[in-house]
């Protein structure tokens, strides 16, 4: 008697009603939609349901400066969400809005039944007030420099700086970032949410494996002093005017989870989808919640405590990320690398993309480089010159052939080994390890490759009376292209559904790992999948690029995301470079290069380094030889078209003739650390 299926509801976080996905974002959409889509291809009872972030200050204020409602602010922002998304294959059951007849009923049931337990507290507090707009400013809202670093133009909640957190009346001389004008301090009453009544079960919760072992820790760092948590806002504010408070609303971050469940009760209403069987206090269901590390404290302290508080479950397990950073740096508008998601549809595949997220995930809080050369390069190679490239190579000769797969296997230890990585894959899936899961299926890919060079059926095509080994090499190969296929099926959709006309089969389904095509007709091979040109990418870059520094970062304070910032470096940041002393052991000209000669430089005790310097207008080789120079030495090397470049020597200057080589004092010697 087989298993019922899974009863599992999965989430992402809600993106903000106040401008479009950038590639930041789909990280998070993409990896739960291909762990979705695994669940689904097993058979499990998998439901995923996300919304628009829809209230707020910032969509009030974005509103006004658009000369539109809030209304229909966050009506077109969702529009363009829904079209992003879908055009990334990203597949909702059910895709709403916070601003909602389901959030507003449920964030007063939450609200009521925590007031009427006792966990909502009323406190006189002075907050900061904008004289010229007539408002009270939320954190974000209020800029100036740190009390701690003192580093000018910081939120008024953390430094971005050195990390510090503070109370915006902590700030060095506040501004209102939504007028400019001086704020002065006015006392308003606001309620708030009992939080510290809750740390023995969030201490007990926070440890019992419901969280990644780095967010529990961190987590255990904020409960050394939990405080009360405000989930009130002054009017003017967009959002929900909190029952029995006139004039006070529900802040953005305590409706805005219990959108999750919104989405959720929305969804049963038209499905018939018993709503109490997945969010009761002692239900069976799975709850998982995928986010970003920069929220883990709302989703990891305030909504299971607020859900406790009300009577109802916790989430069985919240899965978090990193940040995106493009070519090893944050997203920049001004480098062109901060790319909206319908800049990336306008010139490459949405299939790439899906396939080089999960050639790289794990299951840890790791932030994730998006390598754009890499990229280019792990999909030609993996999905082009590995996967597709055994359907190019055998299909046709089954269509010359008669069309039709043979009776048997010319190697059937090759597609039995594909069948038995079935347990192995889906488990890598299960835990997320999504790019083990691409190892495993690109080393079954090699060797069917390998299979069918050494077999060459081209080559026994040529002779007569080979027709029948041919198909069954052939026959062979397709079948582990099947499985293949199977396996990526929840990171490529597009590229399976395409296979399967390809093979002439209905739609796979896991349990198809189980089973072999003999004795079938497949259709005429076309192309599944071009190849990702570089051009592609540059286009795409341009296209992103912003020219105009003072919009880029008028916008970037408007879409408040944490990868989209300038340059600037923290000292932490500063201090992580390693300078060490070097003496050029060797000096020569690269052929080919008009700027750059080769050195070899003596690092002391870290050995040899070979290094490309453009410096060959200033300096010529054998004045160099012997000389002292900085290194940073703990640069990643770089390979170029001459060789591997293993550092960087630090020079000044303008260029030209107007460049200059930056000495350590003498006596220094090779490998000394330079500060």
């Amino acid at each position: 008697m087989s298993e019922a299926p899974r009863k599992i509801l999965v989430t992402s976080a809600l993106p903000y009603a106040n401008g479009p996905i950038h590639l930041g974002h789909l990280l998070e959409y993409i990896q739960t939609d291909i762990w979705v889509r695994f669940q689904k291809l097993r058979g499990e009872q998998c439901l995923y349901v996300c919304a628009d972030d829809a209230h707020g200050t910032a969509i009030m204020l974005k509103a006004e400066e658009k000369g539109i409602t809030p209304e229909q602010q966050i009506e077109q922002v969702k529009a363009e969400h829904e079209r992003d998304f879908a055009a990334f294959q990203i597949r909702f059951d059910n895709y709403y809005s916070t601003h909602s007849p389901e959030n507003k009923a449920l964030s007063e049931m939450i609200f009521q039944r925590n007031k009427d337990a006792g966990y909502i507290l009323e406190k006189t507090i002075t907050q900061l007030y904008d004289p010229e707009k007539g408002m009270f400013l939320a954190d974000r809202f209020v800029r100036g420099t740190c009390p701690k670093c003192k580093t000018a133009d910081q939120y008024g909640d953390n430094c971005e700086a050195c990390g510090a957190t503070y109370s915006p009346s902590e700030l060095i001389d506040p501004y209102s970032a939504v007028s400019g004008a001086t704020p002065v301090e006015k006392e308003t009453t606001q309620l708030f949410f009992d939080l510290p009544k809750f740390e023995p079960l969030l201490r007990e919760w926070t440890r019992s494996g419901s969280l990644q072992e780095g967010v529990a820790n961190k987590l255990q760092e904020w409960m050394e002093d939990l405080q009360p948590w405000d989930i009130s806002r002054e009017a003017p504010y967009f959002g929900f005017e909190i029952p029995g408070y006139p004039g006070k609303y529900f802040y953005v971050w305590m409706d805005a989870p219990v959108g999750y469940m919104a989405s959720f009760q929305n969804l049963c209403e038209r499905e018939g989808i018993n709503f109490d069987d997945y969010w009761k206090a002692d239900s069976d269901a799975e709850l998982y919640h995928f986010i970003g590390k920069d929220i883990i404290n709302f989703h990891g302290l305030f909504w299971p405590a607020m859900l406790d508080g009300a009577g109802l479950r916790k989430p069985t397990a919240i899965f978090s990320h990193g940040f995106v950073t493009v070519n090893g740096a944050k997203m920049s508008k001004s480098r062109g690398t901060f790319i909206m998601a319908r800049t990336y549809l306008d010139h490459l595949d949405p299939e790439y993309l899906r396939y080089y997220f999960a050639a790289k995930l794990n299951s840890r809080v790791d932030d994730f480089d998006l390598n754009l050369e890499d990229f280019a390069q792990r999909v030609n190679t993996d999905l082009v010159g590995k996967v597709v490239n055994i359907a190019s190579r055998t299909g046709n000769f089954v269509k010359k052939f008669g069309g039709r797969l043979g009776d048997d296997l010319d190697n059937p230890l090759l597609a039995r080994e594909a069948q038995e990585a079935a347990g192995r894959i889906a488990a890598f899936y299960e835990q997320r390890e999504f790019s083990k899961a691409m190892r495993e299926i690109m080393s079954l890919a090699d060797h069917a490759n390998g299979y069918i060079a050494d077999k060459a059926p081209w080559s026994l095509a040529k002779e007569d009376g080979k027709e029948q080994e041919v198909l069954a090499i052939c026959t062979t190969a397709l079948n582990v292209f099947r499985l293949l296929v199977l396996y990526l099926k929840p990171v490529l959709p597009g590229l399976a559904e395409r296979a399967e006309a390809f093979l002439d089969i209905p739609p796979l389904t896991w349990a198809d790992a189980g089973t072999l095509l003999l004795d079938h007709p497949i259709n005429k091979f076309k192309p599944l999948l071009s190849r990702v040109d570089m051009a592609h990418i540059e286009a795409m870059l341009a296209d992103s690029r912003d020219t105009n520094p003072a919009a880029s970062a008028g916008e970037a304070a408007a879409q408040d995301t944490p990868e989209e910032e300038d340059d600037t470096i923290t000292i932490d940041d500063f201090l992580k470079v390693k300078l060490r002393a070097a003496r050029i052991a060797k000096a020569a000209p690269v052929e080919g290069a008009d700027k750059l000669l080769q050195l070899t430089l003596d690092v002391g005790e870290l050995g040899e380094r070979n290094v490309f310097a453009g410096i060959k207008s200033k300096y010529r080789p054998e004045d160099l030889e012997g000389r002292m120079v900085v290194l940073v030495a703990n640069l990643a090397p770089r390979k170029m078209k001459f060789g591997v470049s293993e550092g960087m020597v630090l020079a000044a200057g303008p260029g030209g003739d107007d460049i200059f080589l930056l000495s350590p004092d003498d006596g220094a010697e090779p490998g000394m650390e330079v500060r």
